[in-house]
Parts: C-alpha cells; structure tokens; sequence
C-alpha cells in the first residue's frame, strides 16, 4: 500500500528518469516535492535545473556546490586506497553516491521531510549505493525508489511519458544511452551501449579526445605527494577541486582514462559501461608510484591484499559502514610516509612514470648499485639463497622417483 508522505526530497538532475519523476511523485503522492541538485563537478549549467525542476513541479530546489568536499574527503581517501574495481574501474560513479545521500539527508532533516526519493533503477548499483546511505545516515526516513514501484519500465517509456506531460528531456529514442557526470569521471551505459561489440562513436566523449586525436608530442607533469594525498602540480600548490580539474584537462587533451568494460553489477547481473577518467587514472599511477619509494614492501604487500575488498565496499554502497571505515583507517595509517614527487609523461592514451623522488624514500642507490660498495656483502647471498632452497630440495628428492 502507498505510505503517506508529507514531504519529499529528491536527487535531481534535470535527465530523463528525474524529470519525469517530479511529475509522478506529484500525482502519486499529493505531497510537496524538494528537488535536490549536487553540483560535484557534472559541468552542467544548473541555473536551468533549478528552473526546469520548479517548472515541472518542484516546490523548492537546492543546488549545493559540493566540488570540493567530493574530492577532499570522498575521492582523495578512495585514491589513498588505490580502490580499482575487476581489474580498472576507478569507481567515478560510486564514490560520488554516499557524498549526494549525506546532503540530501542533510537537506530533508532541516526541510523537516519524511521521505526522499532517486531515480536509480532497479537493475542497478546506485540504488543499493542511494539506500544504503539513506538507511545508515538516517534510519527513520523513508525511501521512494519509482523504478520500483511504477508501470514506466522502460526509458522508451519515460520518454513517451515526458512527451504526454510536455517535459523537457535530453534524450531521445535513437540515442538513449545514459551518461553520468562528476568532477572524476564520466560514465556511459544503456541503450546502444548494451551490445558489448558495439563501438561507441567518438562523439559520445565528453573529456578525452581519442589517441589518433591527441598531439604528437607528449605532455610532462610533476605531482607533489604529501601524506598519500596530491597537493601539487609542477610545483604549484592547488586546492583538491582545483588540482583534479587540471589534471582532468591535461590528460583529457592526451587521451589518457579511456575504458569500455563489462563488470559484475552487485544486483547479479553483469553490465557493460564506458568511462572516462583522465584525471584519476594519472593520479591512480602517479600514487602507486610514490609508493614505491616510500612504503615498506611487507606494509605494502599487506595493504595490497586488502583492496579488492576495500573497492567492493565502494563499488556495493558500503561506504559509511563501520568495516569501511575501520579499513580506511588502515589505509591511511600506510600513508604516513607516502610524500615526494612523481615525473610522468602522457601520450596518446598512455600515462607513463618516467621519474620519482621523496623525502624519506627507501630506494638507496648506495645498497642498489651494480657497482662497488660496503653496504651489502653479495656473499651473504649464498646462505639465503641455500635456506630458501632447503624445502624445495626436499619436495624433489621426495617426489623425484615416482
């Protein structure tokens, strides 16, 4: 049966499944409608969300500029953890989800409402990542996910919905894919893009050209490190928003972040997306790199094992769960000596460490040279070497006869 509501807040974005929502909560709740807009960087013009939500039966609409809280404290940490999800998804989408929960939570305790709404669908991650969060941060709301409840199942349906009701969409029957933008990424699914063989066309990228597209020459940047965190670009010092944005332009021009994919959804099911993050994939091997230098390898082989497990919390939703943050407070702790400066060179897609150095960096070249030196003695070799080999001479004078 239809729960009663007196309020509703809902994530809004000005596509499809959220225009069209406004107008169904509306007639099927007879509550007042908040809509709610997180600017995380989608570089969309925003003036016309809020006239668009108001226009379509919004009562009141917030758009929080959260650009640099969504990098600072959502990003960052993730890329401290070097999260991937099977094997290269940088997790653009999900890491922006607990941070549109967390204010659209905000936003319905200080608006005094008793529900809030998303238009994930329910095949999808982002409804668990959406609920989770709503359900963690605030037990009591009550949640309205319309994919769930309503007869529009399909988008060809939202849009002949939109069209009856005289709203404004974006997309249109012969191109329905779906795009989802931040500050980190952007990513595409649906539609045409459900044939895994389909070639996307090279108009659908939003922040890289293509590699046949890039200059011929390669780009070079310096990133400075301090504490596992970015805070410089070839020695000038950036906000967190600021220095993304940079490296988004800069790898964006070098084809660098381009990947299509087919990945395990949570829900069971697998899905093909195609993303693009430039910025992330050089600060995702410019900080792998530093490491190098500065982690200790039992520290670092010890963290390594942990982070398919911390990428799935991400990638499922669980990021304001206490094993998440007990992790990355793991994370961090490894992080305590991670600072100095990583030399890349970005070409046509490839993104290439080509120098490092740090403050505190275990690399001595005096221990690793080839050359003459007093600070290993080779002969010492010999007996690690004989001890390492004992149980493997043993398994073979054991097993050689039979």
């Amino acid at each position: 049966m239809k729960t009663k509501i007196k309020k509703i807040v809902l994530a809004y974005s000005g596509g499809l499944d959220t225009s069209v929502i406004i107008k169904w909560l509306k007639e099927r709740y007879d509550c007042e409608i908040i809509a709610y807009a997180a600017d995380v960087g989608q570089g969309q013009e925003l003036d016309s969300v809020r006239e668009k939500a108001l226009a379509t039966g919004a009562s009141k609409v917030y758009i929080e500029d959260l650009r640099e809280e969504f990098v600072r404290d959502f990003v960052f940490p993730m890329l401290r953890g070097n999260a991937f999800y099977e094997n290269n998804y940088l997790l653009g989408t999900a890491i922006a989800r607990p941070l549109i929960a967390k204010e659209q939570i905000r936003i319905a305790e200080k608006e005094g409402a008793d529900g809030v709404s998303h238009g994930a669908t329910g095949k999808g991650n982002d409804q668990v990542r959406f609920e989770l969060a709503f359900q963690t941060l605030n037990p009591d709301i009550q949640v309205i996910a319309p994919w769930r409840d309503w007869d529009l199942n399909s988008r060809s349906a939202l849009i002949d919905y939109a069209k009856t009701h005289g709203i404004p969409v974006p997309v249109t029957k012969d191109k329905p894919y779906s795009m989802d933008r931040n500050m980190f990424h952007v990513s595409y699914e649906g539609g045409v893009l459900e044939d895994p063989w389909y070639e996307p066309h090279e108009d659908m990228f939003q922040m890289t050209v293509s590699p046949e597209s890039a200059p011929d020459k390669a780009a070079v940047v310096e990133i400075d490190y301090e504490e596992g965190n970015p805070v410089g670009i070839d020695g000038e010092r950036l906000s967190p928003a600021r220095l993304l944005e940079r490296l988004n332009k800069l790898g964006g021009e070098n084809a660098v972040g381009r990947i299509d994919i087919v990945e395990s959804r949570f829900v069971g099911m697998k899905s093909r997306g195609v993303y693009e993050t430039p910025g992330g994939t050089i600060l995702h091997v410019a900080h792998r790199d530093i490491e190098s230098i500065t982690m200790d390898r039992e520290v670092m082989s010890l963290r390594d094992s942990l982070i398919p497990k911390y990428a799935r919390m991400i990638y499922n939703g669980f990021w304001y769960s206490p094993e998440r943050t007990w992790l990355q407070e793991t994370m961090d702790a490894a992080q305590k000596n991670v600072t100095g400066t990583v030399r890349l060179k970005l070409y046509k897609g490839t993104c290439r460490v080509v120098g490092r150095k740090a403050p505190k960096s275990l690399y001595h070249s005096d221990v690793a040279t080839f050359e003459e030196d007093e600070a290993y003695n080779q002969d010492d070799a010999t007996g690690f070497i004989r001890l390492n080999a004992l149980r493997l001479k043993i398994h073979s004078r054991t097993f050689r006869e039979q």
